[in-house]
């Protein structure tokens, strides 16, 4: 994919110059204050990082190289009969800021279908495990046994220069990419329909394949449904968990298939990814604790705040930053409407996110009582068939390498440096409190 690569450096080297006359000048102009209170509740709001594919705004929402959802789902290039936005794109669209022309899209697919050979013994790993890991577990192994393709490893041991290395992770981010459908799908098959492996389809784009590959080929709705879902998964700036864990694996010096495997981990965890999958048990819960597949408003409202005496949150309910439903949310709302309108499971999404956010309000705490990605995306799932709600997060992490790993491209075309703050302990803070010492020396 030349094109694309070298378009990709041209850009770069651009930035980085106008990066360096950016530092000559203001290097030394204070970005913020950080208040104790940060340093001790996990850093939160603190602006310590560059990070070129997208920004999240509290009050618009994500924004991929300026682009809103809306705004994406009209401009990028869609499969031929679809409606849906083309992950391809968005790739292309995070690594250039430009927004690619049909001939691009399809280019960057095939490309993708050419570097899509996962070795034997990547497989052979898997095999290895024990068939009830959980899937992310599964999915962080198999990358991980990927990882003796790295380019970048085998370079970087035999003597890179250090201008080489954003092209070396190019290289490995677009073929760990190509890989991860058919490592993903091939999870999903081992461990919930009997190991019966599914081929590729050389024909379909590279949602469309992974909608193929997991069983469920036959559905044009589905596979319209990974498109979208493989889209706006895809990033949510570079302070999130996945994102911050990948870049800063990465800015070690560590392939992208080590460095995105960490950031795989930190999406397992139940406060990040695995939200998805707490959301549906969530629902699931009530509707058996109510007797109800489709209870009222009356009866969400008083269990939601059966939730919230016991001391539990509402999952899928609230954001660190956003301070508005989240537009992921609205995108997958609106594909519901034109698609499954009907459903109870979808009817019950709606019907929570009418009752729970001025619960949330009237609690005084939140600052955001409004419905985050994860509120909608299982009954989506489930509406086609996909019951296995400890699979979601997988989903998740093949949608959120097209991010991350755009971002780590970047990080090595820029030059970055390795990243280390400086920590300080409770006992140097308490003198510092006293005035006996200088809390960052």
């Amino acid at each position: 994919m030349e094109k694309l690569k070298n378009l990709f450096k041209a850009k770069a080297d651009a930035l980085g110059a106008e990066i360096k006359d950016i530092l000559k000048e203001h290097g030394t102009k204070k970005i913020g204050e950080v208040q104790l209170a940060q340093a001790f509740q996990g850093m939160r709001g603190i602006t310590g990082m560059v990070y070129e594919p997208s920004l999240l705004d509290a009050q618009e929402g994500i924004r991929f190289r300026g682009f809103t959802i809306p705004e994406l789902q009209a401009r990028l290039p869609k499969a031929k009969g679809g409606n849906e936005p083309l992950p391809e794109g968005l790739f292309w669209l995070l690594l250039t800021g430009e927004v690619p022309t049909e001939a691009d899209v399809a280019a960057l697919s095939a490309d993708w279908k050419a570097r899509a050979k996962v070795p034997a013994h990547v497989f052979k790993t898997l095999d290895a495990l024990p068939v009830d890991a959980h899937p992310m577990t599964q999915f962080v192994t198999g990358v991980m046994a990927l990882q003796t393709q790295s380019q970048f490893a085998k370079q970087y041991a035999a003597g890179m220069n250090k201008k080489d290395y954003w092209a070396a992770t190019y290289e490995d981010s677009m073929n760990l990419i190509a890989c991860l459908p058919e490592i993903a799908a091939y999870v999903y098959r081992r461990k919930y329909q009997g190991g019966k492996a599914i081929a590729s389809d050389s024909s379909l784009d590279w949602a469309g394949n992974f909608a193929h590959l997991l069983g469920y080929g036959s559905n044009e709705g589905f596979k319209e449904l990974m498109r979208l879902y493989l889209t706006i998964h895809s990033d949510h700036e570079g302070g999130n968990v996945s994102a911050h864990t990948t870049h800063l694996v990465g800015s070690a010096l560590s392939d992208a298939y080590l460095s995105f495997a960490a950031g795989m981990n930190g999406l397992a965890g139940p406060l990040h990814g695995l939200a998805n999958q707490e959301v549906i048990k969530w629902i699931f819960e009530m509707q058996k604790a109510l007797g109800s597949e489709t209870p009222s408003g009356e009866q969400i409202a008083e269990y939601v705040k059966k939730t919230l005496a016991e001391g539990k949150v509402v999952p899928g309910y609230g954001h660190a930053v956003l301070r508005k439903t989240d537009p992921r949310f609205t995108a997958q709302a609106e594909f519901a409407k034109k698609h499954m309108a009907k459903d109870p499971l979808v009817n019950t999404v709606w019907n929570i996110f009418e009752t729970v956010p001025p619960i949330l309000q009237s609690l005084g705490k939140i600052k955001n009582p409004w419905p985050n990605v994860d509120a909608h995306s299982g009954a989506l799932l489930l509406h086609y068939g996909m019951k296995e709600y400890d699979y979601y997060t997988v989903l998740f992490g093949v949608s959120r390498a097209l991010g991350v790993l755009a971002g780590l491209i970047w990080a090595r075309g820029l030059g970055f440096a390795i990243e280390r703050p400086k920590s300080v302990t409770t006992a140097n803070v308490k003198a510092w409190l006293k005035g006996e010492a200088e809390i960052w020396e």
